[in-house]
């Protein structure tokens, strides 16, 4: 009976009278500030340490940032320019960054579409008509041969520079605003112009057809060998044009010629020849 009443109690006691609510703590605005000293930060382990053939140009300040995150790092910025805090130029170090890739991949196209067309017409594969050296190959005359294509050189001249100035005016885009070339209007092709978010490597059915780089360690191993190659074409491309100054021929020509006879051709005999003639035409002008 003592416990009926006692059950009769408690719900009188619900349905009359409310518990008081718990006394609610005020909300406490808290800022945590994490700082990171330079000294705790780590770092990647690179291929070559400081002193070796891979990190030549490389300082300890410029190892501070370039902690070799990024594909092809040595720490070699002896200028500061990609320096976050204190950037030694008065470009974006992050446009440096890409405008680097950019011209890595147009330098291995060019190095290998200048010589191309000499090895394939000593081979036999092509016309002797069109296997020109690179420097022949423009639309300009003189130095060019407007003659090869399908219209005069003017017009193919202009051509080329509004077709080059719509792709590369897409490509600023996409560095500024990355994946906004997947939404605007391209004749039903956005999806495959919307890329990773990386405007270096964008990946996609379009940019990365055979869907290389299955894990990250495979695909950062892509990425060394393609920036390393890119390095070697540039150069390549330097000395594609040294070499026609000088010679007046092209690098398949040259190598060949080496090859048969590297006593007499090669590079210090080739800046004799220039510049000894040059001082012989010096002197006999003095004369």
């Amino acid at each position: 009976m003592s416990a009926a009443m006692s059950s009769k109690m408690s719900r009188s006691a619900v349905n009359g009278v409310r518990a008081a609510p718990k006394a609610m703590r005020p909300a406490v605005s808290r800022t945590v500030v994490v700082r990171a000293e330079e000294t705790k930060v780590a770092k990647s382990e690179r291929a070559a340490p400081l002193g070796n053939i891979g990190t030549i140009g490389a300082s300890t300040s410029s190892l501070a940032y370039l902690d070799g995150t990024l594909p092809g790092d040595y720490g070699f910025d002896p200028l500061g320019l990609l320096d976050p805090s204190a950037s030694g130029g008065f470009v974006n170090p992050e446009w440096l960054k890409y405008s680097e890739i950019i011209h890595c991949r147009f330098a291995m196209l060019g190095a290998a579409g200048c010589i191309a067309p000499e090895i394939l017409g000593s081979m036999g594969v092509i016309p002797q008509e069109s296997a020109i050296t690179w420097y022949s190959s423009g639309v300009i005359p003189p130095a060019g041969s407007p003659d090869l294509y399908w219209t005069d050189s003017m017009s193919l001249f202009y051509v080329e520079v509004i077709a080059m100035q719509f792709a590369e005016l897409r490509r600023l885009q996409d560095f500024r605003y990355p994946g906004s070339m997947g939404k605007q209007y391209f004749i039903g092709l956005e999806a495959i112009f919307k890329g990773s978010g990386n405007p270096s490597y964008p990946g996609g059915q379009f940019f990365n057809m055979a869907n290389l780089g299955a894990n990250d360690k495979e695909m950062m191993s892509l990425k060394k060998k393609e920036i390393e190659n890119g390095r070697v074409a540039m150069l390549a491309m330097f000395g594609y044009g040294a070499q026609a100054v000088i010679t007046r021929e092209g690098p398949w020509a040259n190598l060949t010629h080496h090859l048969a006879d590297p006593v007499n051709n090669n590079i210090l005999t080739n800046f004799g020849k220039v510049f000894g003639s040059a001082y012989c035409r010096g002197r006999a002008r003095a004369g």
